[in-house]
């Protein structure tokens, strides 16, 4: 008896795929918006009647604050693409399929990391 080596996933395992990642897209979703209305809150927030030492100590704070926003606002932004696009492997067949090994990653981690592209073969060799 020769063992059938299976090159993807069944459309029942797609289906199970597709809902974790609709699920990560709706959180990823609520998390950039909280994020954002956290940067037009802190536009919002002037001090303007403070003393001038404070007030360079707060610029300063409020200038890194809004840094640390515009990054995770962009890394979410990337998160949001990256599951869309594993969504977009759904539909076509080829979602978790090593870009690099051609083989199936390993469904705990695409369970863990469902955007994944690489197995952990292919992970570690970079």
């Amino acid at each position: 008896m020769s063992k059938e080596v299976q090159t993807r996933y069944s459309d029942k395992e797609l289906a199970e795929f597709k809902e974790i990642i609709e699920k990560k897209i709706q959180q990823a979703e609520s998390d950039l918006q909280s994020i954002r209305e956290s940067f037009i809150n802190d536009l919002d927030n002037g001090t303007d009647d403070t003393s001038p030492t404070f007030k360079a100590f707060e610029e300063g704070s409020e200038t890194m604050s809004k840094e640390q926003n515009a990054q995770l606002a962009a890394r979410q932004e990337k998160f949001l693409r990256d599951l869309r696009n594993a969504l977009i492997r759904i539909e076509n067949k080829t979602y978790g399929i090593c870009r690099v090994t051609g083989k199936l990653i390993g469904k705990e981690r695409l369970k863990l990391v469902p955007h994944a592209t690489l197995s952990i073969e292919a992970k570690n060799r970079q």
